[in-house]
């Protein structure tokens, strides 16, 4: 199993509705990959934060191995919601490990 987690900050010009939104859209998006892309056993998106945070959204989420990673980065409906997601991001941080 692989861990694929990610934390997005979203651009300073969005208003915190425009942020919030954003962030239930993005949530929406990646949530609904489950089950359409082979190999993700888990995706959860986290954006609804306490102030003690620095970033703004959160995915983790868990592969059945390294391909399906992989399968799951170009997988169309994937590239979609990347899309979306670079017209509100300023900066991505990311970790995949092993579990």
């Amino acid at each position: 199993m692989v861990k694929h987690i990610i934390i997005w900050d979203l651009k300073d010009e969005l208003t915190a509705e425009q942020k919030k939104a954003a962030g239930a859209k993005m949530k929406a998006d990646l949530e609904a990959l489950k089950g359409v892309v082979e190999g993700a056993v888990e995706i959860k998106v986290q954006y609804e934060k306490l102030d003690t945070s620095n970033g703004d959204v959160l995915l983790d989420s868990t592969f059945e191995d390294a391909a399906a990673l992989r399968y799951y980065a170009d997988h169309p409906e994937h590239v979609k919601v990347k899309e979306y997601v670079a017209t509100v991001v300023k900066a991505r941080k990311c970790i995949d490990f092993e579990i």
